[in-house]
């Protein structure tokens, strides 16, 4: 679904995030300032429900072939909601199976999908207004109810959609290898297995210094696995993108 106009910078200062986690690390510093500036995204008109169907469909899936698949779910529902309007939980669950998995979605996506409007429909997943007042893990021990949604598709709905400035995603595989890349021996050369990654217990212990701007340290996870690729595109979990520099 196209969005692009909607999104919005975080409702947090990223200068003064990262002023101070510059100077809370020095090597972290280093990888930002061959980054780049923090271009982070949210969006600024999603429901909750149309965010997590979106991390749904992004699970596992490289960005592009996600978008791809997202797009085709939206088009599939044109002649009932209008050209490039994103389906309601009532429009999901009648809908027939053979129309979600003809754009793309796998069986258990389709579940997940189907769960997630019925969980909306009946109150598990709050409203916006409501989430908006939640801390973080109260959020997440939330939305883990719905099938197909785990931490990490929470974590990224705080990051993407609410806007939350101290989110870690350690299970992420692009923000372990950024870590690995960062912090550890792993070279952008490298063929990488998951021995390489790193390890949660050892990402938590250097974020104490990131505390309270940990979403920002783990973008520029993200981006230290794309400087070795000048002029790609680095796509973002949660849909966002950007140019990597040379």
């Amino acid at each position: 679904m196209p969005r692009p106009s909607a999104d919005r910078p975080p409702p947090y200062d990223a200068a003064e995030a990262v002023q101070a986690l510059g100077a809370a690390d020095a090597k972290l510093r280093r990888l930002m300032e061959r980054a780049g500036p923090f271009t982070l995204r949210v969006s600024g008109t999603q429901s909750p429900f149309e965010a997590l169907a979106e991390s749904i469909v992004f699970q596992q899936l490289h960005g592009k072939a996600a978008r791809a698949i997202h797009t085709r779910m939206v088009e599939g529902f044109a002649g009932v909601c209008g050209v490039g309007v994103h389906p309601s939980p009532e429009h999901l669950l009648e809908c027939p199976t053979v129309q979600l998995r003809e754009a793309g979605l796998s069986h258990n996506k389709t579940l997940a999908l189907r769960d997630l409007a019925a969980k909306t429909i009946d109150g598990t997943v709050p409203t916006l207004a409501r989430i908006k007042r939640m801390e973080d893990e109260a959020i997440i021990e939330h939305l883990t109810q719905v099938r197909g949604i785990g931490r990490w598709t929470v974590e990224m709905f705080l990051m993407f959609r609410l806007g939350r400035p101290d989110v870690l995603p350690v299970s992420d595989y692009g923000v372990r290898k950024g870590f690995a890349l960062t912090f550890g021996t792993l070279k952008p050369t490298d063929k990488v297995g998951a021995a390489d990654l790193s390890k949660a217990d050892v990402m938590e212990k250097r974020a104490k210094k990131w505390h309270p701007w940990c979403s920002v340290a783990s973008w520029y996870m993200w981006r230290a696995c794309d400087l070795g690729k000048p002029g790609a595109e680095m796509v973002l979990p949660g849909g966002g993108a950007a140019k990597v520099k040379a």
